[in-house]
């Protein structure tokens, strides 16, 4: 998928994308799963494969090693270890993908790299399409840092894939300087906050730093909006114009590193703001639940410097060293772009907020890739909600049962069509079950 700015674009999706997140489907590239193990496989609506493969990955169990959709055929396909579950899964009617790493394999992989590989500038997350853990070394990775990284990977061959990044993965601030894209932060943001608050992706300035805004939520009622932990880590508090007179939060929490969320809370409690976001072309996307993220998924992200950008979820529980032992883990991994500035930006699918940009590498230029903040365990963390009236979580599910590094149960509240299985402890399995419908 090519990088675009999309600061024209209008408020909906293309037709496809709405169709496919419609349905909880996410778009992939036809399985490779090879053709005698399709034969005789069903197909299925993404919802019914959804709910199929819960109930087959809990079945499974240790046999089990993930799970996607298969959109181009609309079949299931199952990642197991052996020939006996492959047989239980093509009575179901899904196709079974004989693989070579358990998720046991994968997680013990990440657990290794975490351990023996954590070189500044590494980002690493399970593919359940591949089976392996995909590594990414950017341009910094050179001399005994790559020797570092390929002493540990080079023993772990079967279960790990390294590639080569062309940039250079740093958190997305920015300096206080004017905008250079989409966003008419500001003077319009100000006046923005003095109307009842900011939207997605209007900029905010603190200490010499730019950001984004998030999301607009509300804590026991009072207002407040969701950041980047790292912009939070540094200022205090927040105005929406670069000149500082016009104060509008004072951050009440902030993590970064390990996560990257920040909790700011509007300094006026009268404040109303909009659960939206703005795509910074004079129209704003309503905003009424959070959900997981799926690969496969079709995002935008909007942020004060590059506007408005599209582009796909590529991994899960992705974990990215961005060097000085700043060290996140359980991000979203996507090819979508972004530059400095844009740290904490909204990045949504329809009317779903799905993360706030953290950083990753390249420009919107030459194109990059981008990892976010899942907003789903920043809301857990910090007991705020969607919207000033309370929104919605669906928990969406990410799909096919455990994501390296992840925590809990996502299956969420948008049904069986919402998501699948675990979102914890390894496995990236399903590229299915979204809930957007």
């Amino acid at each position: 998928m090519s990088h675009r700015r999309v600061n024209k674009r209008t408020l909906a999706l293309s037709g496809a994308a709405i169709t496919a997140l419609g349905a909880a489907a996410i778009l992939l590239p036809n399985a490779n799963a090879n053709p005698d193990q399709t034969s005789g496989a069903k197909t299925f609506s993404s919802p019914a494969a959804v709910k199929l493969a819960r109930g087959l990955a809990a079945d499974l169990g240790d046999n089990g090693a993930g799970w996607y959709y298969d959109n181009g055929n609309r079949q299931l396909v199952m990642n197991v270890v052996d020939e006996d579950s492959a047989e239980s899964v093509r009575a179901k009617g899904a196709v079974a993908k004989v693989v070579q790493n358990s998720m046991a394999e994968l997680k013990a992989a990440t657990q290794t790299l975490g351990s023996d590989a954590s070189v500044p500038g590494t980002a690493w997350s399970i593919d359940p399409v591949t089976n392996k853990v995909q590594v990414t070394a950017d341009r910094t990775v050179t001399g005994t840092k790559w020797d570092t990284l390929t002493k540990a990977t080079d023993r772990m061959a079967d279960t790990v894939s390294v590639k080569r990044g062309n940039g250079e993965f740093k958190k997305f601030d920015g300096e206080e300087t004017a905008q250079p894209g989409g966003n008419n932060g500001g003077a319009d943001g100000g006046g923005d906050a003095a109307a009842g608050g900011l939207d997605g992706g209007d900029a905010i300035f603190g200490d010499g730093a730019r950001c984004s805004l998030g999301f607009n939520v509300s804590v026991d009622g009072a207002p407040g909006f969701l950041t980047a932990g790292h912009c939070g880590n540094e200022s205090q508090t927040w105005t929406a114009d670069q000149a500082g007179a016009q104060q509008v939060g004072t951050v009440q929490d902030s993590k970064f590193p390990e996560n990257d969320f920040a909790l700011v809370m509007y300094d006026d409690a009268t404040t109303q703001p909009s659960s939206t976001v703005d795509l910074q072309n004079g129209n704003t996307q309503e905003i009424g639940r959070a959900v997981e993220a799926s690969v496969g998924l079709e995002v935008q992200r909007s942020g004060s410097t590059t506007g408005v950008t599209d582009g796909t979820v590529t991994g899960l529980n992705a974990t990215v060293n961005y060097g000085n032992g700043d060290i996140v883990n359980g991000l979203i991994q996507t090819d979508v772009c972004a530059e400095p500035g844009d740290s904490g930006g909204a990045m949504f699918a329809e009317d779903a907020a799905v993360g706030l940009t953290s950083g990753g590498s390249g420009d919107c230029t030459q194109g990059g890739e981008t990892f976010f903040q899942p907003v789903t365990a920043a809301l857990e963390a910090t007991g705020a909600v969607i919207g000033a009236d309370g929104g919605g979580a669906d928990g969406g599910g990410t799909g096919g049962g455990d994501a390296a590094g992840g925590a809990g149960d996502a299956a969420g509240g948008a049904g069986d069509a919402a998501g699948a299985g675990n979102a914890g402890a390894g496995d990236t399995g399903g590229v299915a079950g979204q809930g957007l419908n």
